[in-house]
């Protein structure tokens, strides 16, 4: 956790790998998505809220090869609404300051119950 967001962590592998040594793309992307949702999640609890999440919109913007170490990526929710939220998300590998990727996330936030639409 990073100012009551969690870090989510992810080792390099054969399972992540794309091009020798480098971080398959959808892999990065995966990472991120994952570390928005958790950032989302985390706010929501703070909050008292619980909903259904479903992706209005994801977009990644890759900035250099992650290479095979450890890539770490956190999420912060800008905008909080009602039905729906807005997410920055960062990867990066030995320094937080260098990015490897960003995404920008648009979220809608359904019900949770047998009859909840959205």
């Amino acid at each position: 956790m990073e100012d009551g967001s969690p870090v989510l962590a992810i080792p390099f592998g054969e399972i992540v790998e794309g091009r020798p040594t480098v971080f398959h793309g959808g892999a990065t992307s995966g990472l991120l998505e994952n570390a928005g949702y958790a950032a989302l999640r985390a706010e929501l609890a703070r909050a008292g809220r619980e909903h259904r999440l479903k992706p209005i919109n994801v977009t990644v913007q890759f900035l250099s090869a992650a290479k095979s170490k450890p890539t770490y990526a956190r999420g912060r929710v800008l905008r909080l609404g009602r039905r729906n939220a807005n997410i920055e998300v960062e990867a990066w590998q030995d320094d937080r300051t260098r990015p490897v990727a960003t995404a920008v996330m648009n979220v809608l936030m359904g019900g949770t119950g047998p009859d909840a639409a959205g």
